[in-house]
């Protein structure tokens, strides 16, 4: 049987959070908010990267879609706060927060969702996982994602027996709690976890040297 990573994940509403409390706590990974939409960042975004790294918990960046917007534009300017808070590292996990639909139908929800990712994976070399709640798959709004790793909500599920929404047939990261704030867990091992995260880029002039 898989042991379980504990996590949790915080955004603005938190304030200033004691990572080195939680790490002795057991918290063994968490999220960050990091940006929602085009235009907001999250003030206390690089205290909780560098707070996390230094607590050696596993780092994770999340960005709260906004659908009606350029999901390009989002990606980068989720991806410039990572990079000016310190960057990504081995292993560090990216995230996508899908559940508000602005009104727009699922198929335009996804599509934007779809993007976003794709532009992320692009740029990153990380492929994202997709945080929603069981509702809000239910209704569509993350059709063709089900190659991406599903953090699903489901509070009200026993912790690590979360119902599986399509599209898709196992669960990742489930969030089983949100008092006093969230919580998460993760069946696996550190090593599993972040074998889902950040690759650093081999430079070609590095493998060419490796290969004489």
């Amino acid at each position: 049987m898989l042991s379980m990573l504990h996590g949790i994940d915080v955004s603005n509403w938190q304030g200033a959070v004691d990572w080195g409390e939680h790490a002795d706590d057991g918290v063994a990974f968490a999220f960050a908010k990091a940006t929602e939409g085009s235009t907001f960042t999250d003030r206390w975004f690089e205290r909780n990267w560098t707070g996390m790294r230094e607590n050696w918990i596993v780092c994770g960046a999340y960005h709260f879609a906004r659908p009606t917007g350029d999901p390009e534009e989002q990606a980068r300017r989720f991806l410039g706060t990572v990079e000016r808070a310190g960057g990504l590292r081995h292993g560090d996990l990216l995230a996508l927060d899908l559940e508000t639909a602005d009104r727009l139908p699922p198929r335009k929800v996804a599509r934007f969702a779809r993007a976003w990712c794709e532009a992320v994976t692009a740029r990153a070399g990380v492929r994202p996982v997709i945080y929603t709640y069981l509702s809000f798959a239910y209704e569509g709004n993350c059709a063709g994602l089900e190659d991406h790793p599903l953090w699903i909500a489901a509070p009200d599920h026993p912790t690590g027996r979360p119902a599986i929404p399509d599209p898709w047939n196992r669960w990742t990261i489930h969030q089983y709690s949100h008092k006093p704030l969230d919580r998460n867990v993760f069946r696996g091992t550190r090593a599993q976890l972040t074998s889902l995260g950040y690759r650093p880029r081999r430079r070609a002039g590095k493998r060419r040297d490796r290969d004489r």
